[in-house]
């Protein structure tokens, strides 16, 4: 296999990755960022905007856009496996000795997870989509803009732009009817800010990749 297509391989892993364990873990957990609660599930989330940047940036708006689309159709994929496991009977020696154990509420453990992921994924699903095909779209804006230069330019400005997108819609999505609106905000704050500051950090890293990986995969083919 030819090193540029390792590269996009890897990519591809990375964002995928990101991807599924955002969904997975989603809402399980609340975490305090700045004073404010907000789903552990946002935590791998950010990465997945870095692999599309550098798969826009070093391969073309076509690849970043195909990464995308997999990207949602092993969600549903996930998704669809997930109900499959919440609605087939337990195997009832497994569940008798569950029951007899110190931790009888264990058994619960796999129904409350699927019941966090059913909702939150479906929320991140609609905002993902959106969102990911606003970055690609706007990435490629600023770099036709640019005539490719200001790097730091189309990576910051597409991510912040489309995390806007992706925040309001997956919070009002997952949590209306759930909590309050004042409390929804306060999520999509802080969710925003979060990942605003790791769209600023991850800059150099942007630059790091690229200025190594140009040379060795070549030009973009569209």
């Amino acid at each position: 296999m030819a090193y540029r297509e390792k590269v996009f391989l890897i990519l591809c892993g990375i964002f995928l990755s990101s991807l599924i364990m955002a969904n997975l873990i989603g809402i399980t957990k609340i975490f305090t960022f700045f004073g404010i609660g907000i789903p552990v599930g946002i935590i791998p989330y950010p990465v997945t905007f870095i692999a599309t940047d550098l798969v826009s940036e070093l391969y073309g708006r076509k690849r970043a856009n195909f990464l995308v689309w997999v990207g949602f159709i092993m969600s549903m994929f996930m998704l669809l496996v997930m109900t499959i496991g919440a609605y087939v009977p337990a195997y009832q020696p497994w569940f008798d000795s569950i029951m007899a154990s110190d931790n009888p509420h264990a058994v619960d453990t796999f129904d409350t997870v699927y019941g966090y992921m059913i909702r939150g994924t479906f929320a991140s699903m609609i905002a993902y989509l959106i969102a990911q095909l606003t970055d690609v779209r706007l990435f490629h804006f600023w770099k036709d803009l640019t005539k490719g230069k200001h790097l730091w330019l189309r990576n910051n400005a597409s991510t912040m732009v489309s995390q806007i997108v992706d925040t309001v819609a997956v919070m009002l999505i997952t949590f209306v009817g759930i909590m309050s609106m004042e409390e929804i905000i306060k999520l999509i704050i802080a969710g925003y800010l979060f990942k605003a500051t790791f769209a600023l950090i991850d800059t150099p890293l942007i630059y790091a990749a690229v200025r190594y990986l140009r040379p060795r995969v070549g030009a973009v083919v569209e």
